[in-house]
Parts: C-alpha cells; sequence; structure tokens
C-alpha cells in the first residue's frame, strides 16, 4: 500500500514538473488595418487547440506565451474579416498582422466573417464598445452625427431630455463620469449647450464605456468612464473625407509623415447655421456656433518605441445683440511614448494638458468673467504579459489642478490690473495602482486589482472657520437652513497643504464559464472623486465651476456590485446580456433652498453632504450578423439621495428622506437596427423610451403684495410626462463609387418621426387673465428633418 501511494505521489509530481517544464515561447506584435496601417484595439486573438486567447491593448499590441509547436491562430475584429493562419513556434517571435475589412480577399490565409461574440471567458462585464462604423448609421438630430447621443441608445445610460448636455450612467450625475480623450480629461463634452458633442467622429478610431467593474488604472469618478481614442492616421497613402450637413460640416485629412513609419491627422469642424441670422435684421446681431479642431501626429521610431503627440481644441461662442457673448471650450495636449521592454512587457509614458475655459462678457452691466479648469498629468503605465494565464497592469500617475472660479474685470480692459478675483484653489492627486487577470481554470477567470489615491488641497487660498466647523447652521424656530458666519479666517500660501485624503480602491471581477457559449460574472469597485461639479441642475450647464475637496467638501465613495449572465446564441449569431447592479455613494453634495452658487467665495455656506444610493436590472438583446441586425435594450432601475439631519432637532432635506434623485428613470428602453437593402441603399432606425425626469411642482400659492407666489413641498415628488421618439435614416451609396478615387454617400433622415413635443422643462407662471398659476411645457424639437453628404477620397 506504502509502494502505492509513494508510486502515485511521484508520478504527481512528474506530471507536475512535465507541465511546468514544457518549452514556452512568447508571440507577440501588432495588428493593424491593412489599409492605412491604423492600430486595432480590443482585437481578439485566440488559438483553438489550446483554448487560450487574449486581446490587443489600447494601441494594438497583444502577447502570448504557448507551448513549442504549430499552432492555429484566430483573430477576430468587429468589422473586420476573421483571419485564421497557422504559425509555427520555436522561438520568441514577434509577428504582426493587418486586418482586411469586410467583404475584401486576403491571400494564403483563410476568411470567415466576423460575429460579434460576446467574450464569455473574460471577467469584464458592465462595459460597452460601440465602432464608428455603428455609430454613423444612427439617425440623430439634424443630420449630425453624435457618439454621446449614441450611448444613450445603451442599457444604464440616460441624458436629462432632449438638447441636454452629458449622460447619467445607472443613476448617477453627470459630473460622476470620466470622459478622456487620448487620455486626456474632457470636462464639457457638448457644443451648444448639449445639442451636438465634442467629439468629431471622422477623429475617432474607438470607444469604450465602463459602468462598472472599472479597472484599477481609472480613477476620480464616482459612476462611470468613458474612453476615447483618436486615430493615428494613415502611414501610406493620403486620404480626405468630410461631410456637410445643414448646420455644419466637417473635414479631416490624414497621411504619411514617413511611408509605414509615420503619419499625421488633422480633422475640423465648424458650424455655420449662425450665417442665417445675418440675413435677418431682428437676428443679425445675434450669433450661436462652435468649432473644433482634432490633430495627432504619430511616429515609429523603432520596433520598441513609437511617439505620438496629439491634441484637442473646441470652441462654443455665443453672443446676443453685442451686449452679452459667450465663449466656452476644451483644449488638450498629449505626448506620449511607447516603450516595449519585452515581447511580454509594454509600457506608455504620458504627459498631458487639459484645459476648460469658460468667458462671458456682459456689455450691458460693464464686466467680463473668465473661469475654468487646468491639469497637468504625468502618469505611466505597465502591461505585463507574464503568461497565457496571469497578466499585469501597472502603474502610477500625478495631476495639478488649477481651479479658477472667476477672474471678474471691466469691459473693454485688457491688462489685467486689479481684477476682482474669486479664491483661485490648487490641489494635487498622486495614485498607484495595481491590476490582475488570472485564469484560474478552464471555467474560473478572475480579475483583482487595487488603487491607491491620494489628494492635497493646496494654497494659496484663503479658508473660512465656523463654529462647531458648520457652514451651515439650521434654524429650528423657521425649519430652514441658512448661512454661518465665519469665525475666523486663515491664509495659506502657495503649495502648502490646506487638508489631505487617501483612500484604498479596491476592484474585483469574476467569470465562470456554464460552457462555451454562457456564463455568470460578477463585479466589484470602488471609486474615489475628489472633484466635484458646483451645480443644482439635472444637466450640467458651461456656467458650473468645478471645486476640489476640502475641509468642507467631502471627496465622493462609491461603492459598487454587479452580477451578470451573459450568452452567445447560434454561435455568436445572437448574444444576451443580463445584468443586475447596486450602488451607494456617500458624501454626494445636497444644496439648501435658495443657493446662490454663481460667483459665491464661500460655497460651503450653502451645501450639504448627503447620500446617493441606485440599483437596477438591465437586459440587452443582439443581433449580430446579416442584413438586418441591432439591438434592443431595457432598464427598470431606481436612483435616489438622502441629506438627513446632523443632529436630532435638524430635520435635514426633505425631511430627511430618500427621495428621487434628478437623474432617475424607472424604465428606458431602447432599439436600435440597421437593415443592408443591397450595396446601394442602408437603412436605420431608433426608438428610445424614458420615464419622465424627477422635477418639483407647485403644490400650492399665496398672496403677497397682491402677487400670487407659489409654494413647493417635498423635491422631485413630480415628473415630467414620459420621453420617446422614433428616428429613421436612409443612406444611398452610388455604385459607381467603386470605380473612382471619390467616394460618396447621401444620408437622409428624420429625427422624431411622429412629431413628439417631448417637455424639456414644465414651469408655472401667473395667467395675467386670471391670475392663477398655470403650467407651461417648453419643447425644444418636433419633427426634423436632416440630409447630409459624406465624402472620402
Amino acid at each position: 500500500m506504502i509502494t502505492k501511494k509513494i508510486s502515485f505521489l511521484l508520478l504527481i509530481i512528474l506530471t507536475t514538473f512535465a507541465s511546468f517544464s514544457q518549452e514556452k515561447f512568447t508571440l507577440s506584435g501588432t495588428i493593424k488595418d491593412s489599409k492605412n496601417n491604423e492600430t486595432l484595439i480590443g482585437v481578439n486573438i485566440y488559438l483553438p487547440s489550446l483554448k487560450i486567447g487574449t486581446t490587443t491593448n489600447e494601441y494594438g499590441f497583444y502577447s502570448l506565451t504557448i507551448p513549442k509547436g504549430e499552432h492555429q491562430i484566430e483573430i477576430t475584429y468587429v468589422g473586420y474579416q476573421t483571419l485564421q493562419q497557422t504559425i509555427i513556434l520555436n522561438q520568441n517571435t514577434k509577428n504582426n498582422f493587418s486586418l482586411n475589412e469586410g467583404g475584401e480577399e486576403l491571400q494564403e490565409v483563410v476568411i470567415t466573417d466576423n460575429k460579434g461574440k460576446i467574450n464569455i471567458k473574460s471577467p469584464e462585464m458592465s462595459t460597452n464598445k460601440l465602432s464608428i462604423a455603428t455609430i454613423k448609421k444612427m439617425p440623430v438630430v439634424l443630420g449630425e452625427v453624435d457618439v454621446l447621443k449614441s450611448i444613450l441608445l445603451l442599457p444604464g445610460v440616460t441624458n436629462a431630455g432632449e438638447g441636454a448636455s452629458g449622460f447619467n450612467v445607472r443613476g448617477g450625475g453627470a459630473d460622476q463620469n470620466l470622459i478622456l480623450l487620448d487620455e486626456a480629461t474632457i470636462f464639457n463634452s457638448s457644443h451648444v449647450f448639449g445639442f451636438f458633442s465634442v467629439f468629431n467622429p471622422d477623429a475617432i478610431k474607438d470607444l469604450k464605456l465602463y459602468k462598472g467593474g472599472i479597472p484599477a488604472r481609472y480613477g476620480g469618478r464616482a459612476s462611470s468612464v468613458l474612453d476615447i481614442y483618436q486615430k493615428d492616421g494613415s502611414s501610406k497613402d493620403f486620404h480626405m473625407n468630410g461631410g456637410i450637413g445643414l448646420i455644419s460640416s466637417r473635414i479631416l485629412a490624414e497621411g504619411p509623415l514617413v511611408k509605414d513609419k509615420g503619419s499625421f491627422l488633422i480633422g475640423g469642424r465648424a458650424s455655420y447655421a449662425h450665417l442665417f441670422l445675418k440675413l435677418s435684421e431682428d437676428q443679425k446681431d445675434n450669433s450661436a456656433y462652435f468649432y473644433d479642431l482634432n490633430t495627432k501626429l504619430s511616429y515609429k521610431l523603432n520596433d520598441n518605441n513609437s511617439l505620438y503627440l496629439s491634441g484637442y481644441f473646441g470652441r462654443d461662442v455665443f453672443s446676443l445683440n453685442k451686449s452679452f457673448s459667450n465663449t466656452y471650450g476644451n483644449s488638450t495636449l498629449n505626448l506620449r511614448w511607447n516603450h516595449l521592454y519585452s515581447s511580454k512587457l509594454f509600457s506608455n509614458l504620458s504627459l498631458i494638458y487639459s484645459d476648460y475655459y469658460y468667458g462671458l462678457d456682459l456689455d450691458f452691466v460693464g464686466f467680463k468673467w473668465d473661469s475654468g479648469i487646468k491639469n497637468y498629468n504625468l502618469k505611466y503605465d505597465f502591461k505585463h504579459y507574464i503568461s497565457d494565464k496571469f497578466k499585469l497592469n501597472y502603474g502610477l500617475s500625478g495631476i495639478y489642478y488649477d481651479f479658477n472660479p472667476g477672474t471678474i474685470k471691466p469691459t473693454g480692459d485688457d491688462s489685467g490690473i486689479n481684477p476682482d478675483q474669486l479664491d483661485k484653489k490648487y490641489a494635487f492627486e498622486p495614485s498607484v495602482y495595481l491590476d490582475a487577470e488570472n485564469q484560474l481554470s478552464k471555467k474560473i477567470t478572475v480579475s483583482y486589482g487595487l488603487r491607491y489615491s491620494l489628494f492635497y488641497r493646496l494654497g494659496a487660498s484663503t479658508i473660512n472657520y465656523y463654529e462647531n466647523n458648520n457652514p451651515v447652521i439650521f434654524n429650528t424656530d423657521l425649519q430652514i437652513y441658512e448661512k454661518a458666519t465665519p469665525t475666523s479666517t486663515q491664509y495659506f500660501g502657495k503649495n502648502k497643504v490646506i487638508q489631505d485624503y487617501n483612500n484604498l480602491e479596491p476592484r474585483f471581477a469574476v467569470s465562470y464559464q456554464l460552457n462555451d457559449d454562457q456564463s455568470v460574472k460578477a463585479s466589484y469597485n470602488r471609486m474615489a472623486q475628489y472633484l466635484q461639479l458646483i451645480s443644482n441642475t439635472s444637466s450640467p450647464t458651461p456656467l458650473d465651476v468645478w471645486m476640489p475637496s476640502d475641509n468642507y467638501i467631502k471627496p465622493q465613495i462609491a461603492d459598487q456590485v454587479a452580477l451578470g449572465y451573459f450568452r452567445n446564441i447560434k454561435n455568436g449569431a445572437y448574444s444576451l446580456e443580463v445584468e443586475t447592479y447596486y450602488k451607494e455613494i456617500k458624501n454626494r453634495l445636497d444644496y439648501i433652498d435658495g443657493a446662490d452658487l454663481i460667483a459665491n467665495d464661500a460655497i460651503e455656506q450653502v451645501i450639504l453632504n448627503g447620500h446617493m444610493r441606485a440599483y437596477g436590472l438591465e437586459i440587452m438583446f443582439k443581433k449580430n450578423e446579416g442584413k438586418f441586425n441591432g439591438w434592443i435594450s431595457y432598464t427598470l432601475s431606481k436612483s435616489e439621495q438622502q441629506t438627513p439631519g446632523r443632529t436630532p432637532e435638524e430635520t435635514g432635506i426633505n425631511n430627511g428622506q430618500w427621495y428621487s434623485s434628478a437623474y432617475d428613470k424607472t424604465h428606458n428602453l431602447a432599439i436600435t437596427s440597421a437593415y443592408n437593402l443591397n450595396e446601394k441603399w442602408s437603412f436605420g432606425a431608433n426608438f428610445a423610451l424614458q420615464s419622465g425626469q424627477p422635477v418639483t411642482y407647485p403644490n400650492g400659492q399665496y398672496e403677497y403684495l397682491g402677487i400670487t407666489v407659489p409654494s413647493y413641498g417635498l423635491r422631485n415628488v413630480n415628473r415630467l410626462p414620459a420621453y420617446h421618439h422614433l428616428d429613421v435614416s436612409a443612406t444611398l451609396t452610388p455604385r459607381k463609387n467603386k470605380d473612382r478615387n471619390w467616394k460618396g454617400e447621401w444620408v437622409f433622415s428624420i429625427y422624431n418621426l411622429y412629431n413628439r413635443h417631448n417637455a424639456a422643462s414644465i414651469n408655472f407662471r401667473q395667467n395675467v387673465d386670471t391670475g392663477s398659476n398655470e403650467a407651461v411645457q417648453t419643447s425644444i424639437f418636433g419633427i426634423v428633418p436632416a440630409v447630409s453628404y459624406n465624402f472620402k477620397f
């Protein structure tokens, strides 16, 4: 018996040793578009015989460590034909692949149709990725392709209504979304007060939205991350493309700096609807337009080093009768260095500048107001492909913030002498993170990570101090909140630490594969948000001011858990995603009644730190192939806020009860579809239905000095009417495009086909005749037909 046990133990040891001693090598490289050498993000590289795989990173790089020998490799990417090729691996090998768009042919490889399957094995969940090709097929208002409007068709994503800026994810505020363009923070994502996004679709390569299970490399916001990358530009040939629409046009040029090594990209957009105002005598002194510019330079120094320089500049200009003008917009710049230390270790060093500017010129009162926020970010990220079953991401960053709440000076005075300056604010946010993905078995894959973030509120600034450290006091006699009077002040010199915070932010996700087509996944993430947007509207406006956490404004801390079921049906022809989530956020700002937020140098006197929670169920069913494809998404959710009293005598906001947040949408249904009739005609349609936005209506009225004044009860107990609309589009692609370099297409669209007058707001006013209050609905759009022409050569 003992001899048998020893023999069995030796057999296990030898088997284990053999498995570990099996000779392995690393296959690595980049995957690009065959037409222009554009690197492709998120391409799936899979070895069916070993049932292992990986995906390309943000710069098209992949790495796989596999046993020595002959292997069949399969490469798939949405919108491109699947590539299958046999490789013989007997040493560490670099192998770069080029993919062709659908419909083209390659020699010496096998081509199959690519299907948009769900990655069942990956623990990644609560994420959505949209291709630019898909976004461009969606009908939108005035025919303008819009990246942000497209994500509103995804489960768990809503907005505050037509013409509203920002978006809300899983019941969170628009300020809780981290929006990145080539790693640079975008603080205001909208043009023309929310009608259009700042992202030129011609310049965008990849878009990915993280609603939960957020990797540790991201931080600084409580709800979501929208990560967008610009194209590199073609390093093979010179190309131009663009479009001409009813209110704006765009053009983009790209080409090689050095063939197959370096490239440039430059693109611009501008609106011109304001020019038509000049034709009207009544409107000739009014104006409203936007413009933006996207640029990028890319250069491959050698096989192990590449440099990138990318930038964005955009402005909105609005003026009224030469007495009022408003200019605002974003500017970003990012210098990046990609370095390959080995076939298993990839790095990216970035130096990033981001600036959001808001300017207001009021001639009729004789002053100018400039405000904004700047940040300077140095970050170094590493991706370590340790084995086919274990990968590490780690890195560090440091962000320096410069906040300008407002510089006020007389109109016409550009000397900068003695302006009225609201107290400037400064902060520093360093962080370090470690993320791991580990395949524990054939069925179980986990990812886990930790982010350690710090935040320092810095001088030079003057800080107010209050009795009992309460800048807001509660009047028990009147049952209202009031501003406290500072008992003392203290000046902190430049870069002196006023207040500091630190947080550990754990992340975890797990996938259990039921079979080749089904899996269940779960995730948890904690996020710390140190910047707060001072706004009492449900939709951000350009006038809103960003503030750092300090003695009184505490950082928001968000904890979210999610559970999901994922299934590919009929070999990926269809897919089903079902997720449920629960999210809690501490220190969510709330405002006292009558809060004055504009040019307030003591904002702590009108705000309170409350709580927020959101929970829901998301369902998404997709048809991934064929002439007719698209998806149906439905979300059932609840989003609430609570600001209880700090003492037994204090009632809190809404009597300390939970109340619906401004982002609460109980039902959210979206249907999007595309149908390719033939090579000449294709069609698209979207339908959106959302529960009405929570609002507060007056619950009574009283007379004061002969004026009828409405009185209000608890917050957000009413709702606007349900929001819904149907949009359709038709795209005409002339058949003669095939035989010429210039290729064009006509896009015809109708927004709000059945002319639904959705309520942007409902206001109450006194009727002149009856003297009573009456409700007045404001709607922005009825039915809106549009036509645009897109071209490339």
